[in-house]
Formats: C-alpha cells, sequence, structure tokens
C-alpha cells in the first residue's frame, strides 16, 4: 500500500516529489537524475547532534547539487554538516555526488565490503569492459550490434572517478548515529554489497534498490560478475520478507507498506520470467542470451529497447539462464556463441 501518497502524486504528476520528514530525525530528500526514467534518487539523512549521516546522496549533476544543497537547507544543515556518507550499493545515481559531499564537507564514506569490491576503478582494473567485443559476442550479440551496445567513454570516466569507501559497513553493524540504532541488513542481489538500513524503533526499512514499489531491479549478469546475483536476490527477499511489519523507504518512486505482501510478488514475477525463459530455451534453434532476450517480454517491447537498455536486458536474461544453471536445470554449452539447452 503506498504511504508515502505525496510521493507517489508527484511520481504520476512526473515532477520532483517534495522534500518530506517521514519520522522524527530522518529526512527524504529527491536528488534529480538527468535524462533518465528513474527521474530522481531519495537521499535519506539523518541528523544528530555531531552532523549529519546521508544515504544515497544521488547522481552527481549542478542541478543534483543543488537540489541536495536545498534539501539539506530544509533539514536546517548545508553540505559541510555532513559526517558520513552510507551507500546502499555504489550504482552513479547513489554514489555519484559521494564525492563533491566528501569534498565539502570531509564525511566518510562506508558501503559493504563486497560493494567497494564492485568500484569500477577496482573490478574493471587492467580490463576495457565497456568495449568489451568478445563477452558481448560470447553471448550471441550480432557483430553489428556491438558496438552500439558498449558503455559511452564520457560514462566510463565518471564510473572511474567514484570514490572508494573510508569504512566498512557489515551486515548487522549499526550506523554511528547518537541515540539511535539504525543496523544494516545486507541484501545481495542487485549487487553483490547492497545494503538495506532498518531502524527498528522508527519502524523503517530504507530499502534502496533492493525493493521498490512498482517496478524489479536490475539483477543482472556482468562481465565483472561471479556466482548466482539472482539466486542472491531470491534468498535476500526471503529474507527482507520478514520485516513486514515495517514502512519501506525505497530509493526511488515512493514509501509503502507490505514489505513482506512486495517481496513475495518479485519473487512470483521471477517464477513466472523464469518458465517464459525456459519456453523460448525450448523454441529457439540456437538459443543464446541474447536470442532469449529478444523473445522474452519487455514492459517497452525488445524493438524498442536500444544501446545501454539493450545491455541491460540481456545482463538481467543472463542472470536468469546462470540461475537455473546453478539450479541444475539449464546447462551452458561450450563454444561461442554459448547455447543453452535443459540439463
Amino acid at each position: 500500500m503506498i504511504t508515502g501518497t505525496a510521493q507517489a502524486d508527484a511520481w504520476k504528476r512526473r515532477v520532483l516529489p517534495p522534500v518530506e520528514q517521514p519520522r522524527p530525525g530522518l529526512w527524504s530528500i529527491p536528488v534529480p537524475i538527468v535524462d533518465n526514467p528513474m527521474r530522481y534518487t531519495l537521499c535519506y539523512v539523518f541528523p544528530d547532534d555531531s552532523g549529519l549521516v546521508v544515504v544515497d546522496p544521488g547522481w552527481d549533476s549542478d542541478e543534483a547539487r543543488a537540489a541536495l544543497t536545498a534539501g539539506l537547507a530544509s533539514a536546517g544543515a548545508a553540505p559541510a554538516d555532513v559526517r558520513g556518507i552510507v551507500l546502499t550499493h555504489a550504482h552513479p545515481d547513489h554514489h555519484g555526488l559521494s564525492g563533491w559531499l566528501r569534498e565539502a564537507s570531509g564525511a566518510w564514506i562506508g558501503m559493504h565490503p563486497a560493494e567497494a569490491e564492485t568500484l569500477p576503478a577496482r573490478a574493471w582494473k587492467g580490463r576495457h569492459p565497456g568495449v568489451d567485443p568478445d563477452w558481448l559476442g560470447l553471448h550471441g550479440v550480432p557483430e553489428k550490434e556491438v558496438g552500439s551496445l558498449g558503455v559511452d567513454p564520457d560514462r566510463m570516466a565518471a564510473l572511474l572517478a567514484m570514490p572508494a569507501p573510508d569504512r566498512e559497513i557489515n551486515d548487522g553493524d549499526r550506523l554511528p548515529l547518537a541515540g539511535r540504532s539504525v543496523r544494516a541488513v545486507w541484501t545481495p542481489g542487485h549487487t553483490p554489497g547492497h545494503l538495506c538500513l532498518h531502524d527498528a524503533t522508527a519502524g523503517v526499512l530504507l530499502t534502496g534498490d533492493h525493493l521498490l514499489p512498482r517496478i524489479s531491479p536490475n539483477v543482472a549478469v556482468l562481465p565483472t560478475s561471479v556466482g548466482d546475483p539472482l539466486g542472491d536476490y531470491l534468498a535476500s527477499l526471503a529474507r527482507t520478507a520478514g520485516f513486514g511489519g515495517d514502512e519501506a523507504l525505497p530509493a526511488h518512486e515512493y514509501r509503502f507498506s507490505g514489505i513482506d505482501a512486495r517481496a513475495a510478488e518479485l519473487i512470483e514475477h521471477h517464477g513466472a520470467r523464469e518458465a517464459e525463459i525456459l519456453r523460448a530455451v525450448e523454441a529457439l534453434d540456437e538459443p543464446t542470451g541474447w536470442a532469449v532476450a529478444a523473445r522474452l517480454t519487455w514492459s517497452r517491447g525488445w524493438d524498442s529497447l536500444h544501446g545501454m537498455l539493450q545491455r541491460m536486458a540481456l545482463a538481467e536474461t543472463l542472470a536468469h539462464l546462470e540461475h537455473l544453471a546453478a539450479r541444475g536445470v539449464l546447462q551452458r554449452l561450450p563454444g561461442t556463441p554459448a547455447v543453452w539447452q535443459k540439463a
């Protein structure tokens, strides 16, 4: 059920929602994302006597810096008052402003250690994954499409510039807030080190991108991925279902209740997607990752996806294929392109 009614109304009207105080001592500040369908990141701010701890400051742009500064002013503060920055995960719509905010305040930056290892400056060391024709070709991307699926060099430079953390935040750790107990809940899947943040006294769970009210977050296999990201995500959903009595404060869209019901919906969604993928594998003569992705149902339709959106769709499809392989349902045959079949 929608609890952030002003946020939901703003979403429908395609405008920024207001700065709000969903609980005493907890502020919600929308930070715009330039030219992106997600529109904004909801940055959360915990003030205490020694300054502010900011969660997910948002995308880096002049407009975003101005919005965050204005939002902090609504809470009676300024960027210089920030003493800590906590990242639910290190995507640029969450971590992009961290460097600027640290320069303005000297704040520390904290994230889960598994997330720190995914920072492009670390994960891409000695590699050029934005220009990765071998990986794309392995998964069946036609040669004529490979160039359009590469990461733009300007975007790569911004990703490489995202700062490393000063401190680790592990599962169960308490954030350094005087008079308030906010604990980290490790929820890998959307990213390996994704964190939710639970304030039991206030009855809220900051869900980052792990749990959103309207869409399923992207769970992907990337050139740098290891393990079974979708399996991790489904296990994390089962874990967060235990917070059913709390209000969800997500990083996008609007606040909602019924965390347990939303987790169940997403588990059901992935089950339906799995069945669709199995049907595609059976129907195709050469079921590569690309061919399977092209056969699936996408909200905008496969033919309307281009560039990075197609790359994300492929990566999400691969996450399902790898999860089915981890369960022994499918197997990937050797060779290039990689072809999938029932085990």
